[in-house]
């Protein structure tokens, strides 16, 4: 049971405890007084024929299971709540994957691009069905492939369609994933708030336009960071890949290819991560890209809502009472 003290809609139930406690102190006299008038029998012969010399310590187990019955009744009545994890209705949510000629490293077999649409896939299957969820590719350039969208159908063949290019506009991507939110924020609009929302961005490697150095360019992936966070929108990053993948690239002639080392950039996704107010991740094998996947589909599918936990008080309560008065019947031949 998830709750506290204050979690109750109906605390003041749990005075009745008061009664149970007087019900358990009125029992305890009695069985003194019991005692004692035992021991003012004249004939004690009779006396030790009658009675037991060692009373069992189980004739007060019928009365100690039923005031254990009311005291889980009393807090059934109470109207305990707990913590529930529900899906969520009403989120929008932005795939962001980079499609930059990094993708087609090798180092993740049978290549990078190929597990990141594999496990994408996965994460679009396993998303609650109330969320909106939209895609973009970005390389030297960012585009919105499917805009906010309910239909997982199109967003998955948009994943297994999309194209690597040159460069890696990571800023760009971030830019129109938040296009999109608001777009599809001002298209519902009727409600006070807009739907919550949240970009999940993956990537395998270093900024290049602008160059990632220049950190202060409105277009910089931490700049487009800090504009998601004043919106309210947590960039959940991935770092795909591994330090040391490399792909060939042709030489300038057109003549032949040299072989470009194209390692992870943790570094950046982190602080993008961290100054937007989402959540950094690695991965460098398909099974941890699906694992990441999975933890973003609990994060982002569900949440944590109060409700009614006082059905499982109810129910052991009555249990447990109904043993108490069972075992009056059988091992006392009444009620104690």
């Amino acid at each position: 049971m998830n709750f506290s003290i204050s979690n109750f809609t109906a605390a003041v139930w749990l005075a009745f405890l008061l009664v149970v406690v007087a019900i358990a102190l009125l029992y305890v006299i009695v069985q003194r007084r019991r005692k004692r008038h035992m021991l003012r029998f004249s004939n004690m012969e009779v006396l030790e024929q009658v009675a037991p010399k060692r009373p069992s310590a189980w004739r007060h187990a019928p009365v100690a299971l039923m005031l254990a019955g009311l005291v889980l009744l009393t807090i059934a009545a109470a109207g305990p709540q707990a913590a529930k994890r529900v899906p969520r209705n009403r989120a929008t949510v932005m795939l962001v994957i980079d499609v930059s000629l990094s993708m087609e490293a090798t180092d993740v077999p049978p290549s990078r691009i190929q597990v990141a649409k594999k496990a994408a896939g996965e994460f679009v299957d396993g998303l609650t069905p109330g969320i909106n969820l939209g895609l973009v590719t970005f390389a030297g350039t960012a585009s919105v492939q499917v805009s906010p969208t309910t239909n997982r159908e199109a967003v998955k063949a948009a994943i297994q369609n999309m194209k690597l290019a040159e460069r890696t506009a990571t800023g760009e991507g971030i830019f129109s994933g938040l296009q999109a939110i608001d777009t599809l924020a001002s298209v519902l609009g009727g409600a006070e708030t807009p739907p919550p929302a949240r970009i999940v961005l993956m990537s395998d490697g270093k900024q290049t336009v602008p160059d990632d150095k220049d950190v202060d360019n409105p277009r910089h992936g931490f700049v487009a960071a800090r504009v998601a966070k004043q919106k309210g929108v947590p960039v959940s990053t991935i770092s795909f890949g591994t330090t040391w993948g490399t792909v060939e690239i042709p030489d300038q002639d057109g003549k032949g290819t040299q072989r470009v080392r194209v390692p992870v950039d943790d570094d950046a996704l982190r602080e993008i991560a961290k100054i937007s107010g989402g959540d950094f991740f690695t991965a460098s094998t398909l099974e941890e890209l699906s694992s990441v996947y999975k933890t973003l589909d609990k994060q982002i599918g569900f949440e944590m809502q109060m409700g009614d936990a006082s059905r499982p008080w109810l129910l052991l309560g009555l249990l447990i009472t109904a043993a108490g008065v069972v075992s009056g019947l059988v091992y006392r031949q009444r009620l104690p």
